[in-house]
């Protein structure tokens, strides 16, 4: 078995956005704390479960990048980037709804967007 890296441009770009992804997903595993902290969210004096959420989290993040990238199916690309445009609305009702229109919620929002468009332009055959 070797590592495949795609020839096309559309599905490199699907591939770096599940690398980046499983990368992401890396880091709120081994790193929830920091992860929190970039996040500017506190976990509770006496509430150490709340790092399992991140940890769990950031395994969804490992496991689905990784599985787009071993199986570099178009379908899974799509799904990907669906998942991430899905989160991406969220982000927007968030800072609609709840005034969370700060730097740092901008900043993810075009991070899930563009984590949503690679892999859905390509899925989709756009690119």
């Amino acid at each position: 078995m070797e590592f495949y890296f795609p020839t096309e441009f559309g599905e490199q770009l699907a591939f770096c956005s599940a690398a980046f992804t499983a990368l992401i997903g890396l880091f709120m595993m081994f790193a929830p704390g920091y992860t929190y902290r970039f996040l500017r969210l506190q976990v509770r004096e006496g509430y150490p479960d709340a790092y399992a959420v991140g940890r769990s989290g950031g395994g969804f993040y490992i496991g689905f990048g990784l599985t787009a990238i071993m199986l570099q199916q178009t379908w899974i690309y799509t799904a990907l980037g669906a998942s991430f445009a899905v989160a991406a609305f969220g982000r927007i009702l968030s800072i609609m709804s709840d005034r969370g229109s700060v730097w740092l919620n901008l900043l993810l929002l075009v991070v899930q967007v563009v984590l949503a468009a690679l892999p859905l332009l390509y899925g989709l055959g756009y690119i």
